[in-house]
């Protein structure tokens, strides 16, 4: 299973997913490590705006800062 994490300068709004190939990303085998990633990421003066997994795993940017603020959340946000 593969995660990915896709990030851009704060401010950012929410990507399509023809846009997706122009920021940039990393990938995790675990959910809870892309979240963690995405964690870092906003923490750091940028912003998570979207996860994206094989198993059809979608979440926002919204999602991500909803699911951030409240940890248990990101259990069932798929």
């Amino acid at each position: 299973m593969t995660y990915r994490v896709y990030s851009g300068p704060r401010g950012s709004q929410s990507i399509s997913p023809l846009e997706k190939d122009r920021h940039l990303f990393k990938e995790f085998t675990l959910l809870d490590e892309a979240m963690d990633w995405a964690r870092h990421i906003n923490d750091s003066g940028r912003v998570a705006l979207l996860i994206e997994g094989d198993d059809g795993t979608r979440l926002t940017k919204q999602q991500i800062v909803t699911a951030l603020k409240n940890p248990e959340s990101h259990d069932h946000a798929a």
